[in-house]
């Protein structure tokens, strides 16, 4: 990648700090969710709006990189199925069962949790920093899962809605080790096609969710936060994270996927007024040092 010019950088840090919000944003939306449309049916309108947005510019990078495209259907429906759908799946899911604090917090060792997978996958090297990083996170995502209680880590009782985001982030880990075999196509049309992945995945979810009698319809505010899981961590962050990657590379870029928990707990405590606990900003300590040393430890 060419080097971009000093004056793209703020514009650059500006777009990607933007990403961790909207995505930081996205445990909120879940929460505010309960109760007023089903986390199946709120994963289905979250792609076909994603979609139907794309569709208005996207169509050109589409026709062009449509060869290729076609050649990698069964590689593009697995990411998109277990990358997009499930991992939103289980994050609405949790939200019913956790706090938007939590979520974020947890959301948090998805950086760590690729490091692992990266290692298994292609046997990538990991540094010593890089291993003490991994501990450090996986206990502040214990420590958080297990309420800082004595009692609970003595008999590791787990919340539901967390050991469903543990599990949603290591589905999200293993779509982003399997991004280092995307087709080479632009990153405009792959999107598109992960998008369209998703949304033909979450159908025989929502199926079973109206077969079951689980569904339920949108209400006023379930609309409402139809459109803020579109707009903003679905559409906008994608866009802003694909122009930030450009201007100043995916290395760089990555480092600020670290924000996520923090804004997630920010806007939790602002916007529902969530309480944060002592055990909260341990285990967020915990999780960002581990993070900062896994990136600070990253062979050369």
């Amino acid at each position: 990648m060419r080097h971009q010019p000093a004056a793209a950088n703020p514009r650059a840090y500006l777009l990607l700090t933007m990403t961790a919000l909207c995505w930081g944003g996205n445990a909120v939306f879940g929460r505010l969710a309960v109760g007023e449309i089903s986390p199946m049916l709120l994963v289905t309108f979250r792609w076909m709006g994603v979609l139907l947005l794309i569709a208005l510019f996207a169509n050109r990078y589409i026709r062009e990189d449509w060869p290729v495209l076609k050649q990698n259907l069964l590689f593009i429906g697995t990411m998109g199925g277990l990358g997009f759908t499930v991992f939103n799946a289980l994050f609405y899911v949790a939200a019913h069962y956790t706090k938007a604090i939590n979520i974020g917090i947890i959301q948090g060792s998805i950086p760590v949790f690729v490091i692992i997978g990266a290692y298994f996958a292609y046997r990538t090297p990991v540094a010593p920093m890089q291993i003490a990083g991994v501990v450090l996170t996986m206990l502040g995502v214990g420590f958080v899962a297990l309420e800082g209680s004595f009692e609970r880590m003595a008999s590791m009782i787990i919340g539901r809605g967390d050991a469903l985001m543990v599990l949603a982030c290591l589905l999200y880990a293993g779509y982003a080790v399997g991004l280092v075999k995307r087709p080479q196509v632009s990153p405009m049309a792959f999107f598109t096609a992960i998008a369209g992945a998703a949304f033909l995945a979450s159908i025989p979810l929502v199926v079973a969710e109206l077969v079951t009698g689980q569904s339920q319809w949108p209400t006023l505010t379930g609309w409402i936060v139809v459109v803020l899981v579109i707009l903003f961590p679905s559409f906008l962050a994608q866009i802003f994270f694909i122009r930030g990657v450009e201007l100043i590379g995916p290395g760089r870029a990555g480092v600020f996927v670290n924000l996520v928990p923090v804004f997630a707990s920010l806007l939790a405590v602002i916007l529902l007024g969530e309480s944060f606990e002592r055990y909260h900003a341990i285990a967020l300590c915990a999780v960002l040092v581990g993070i900062w040393l896994s990136e600070k430890g990253k062979p050369d």
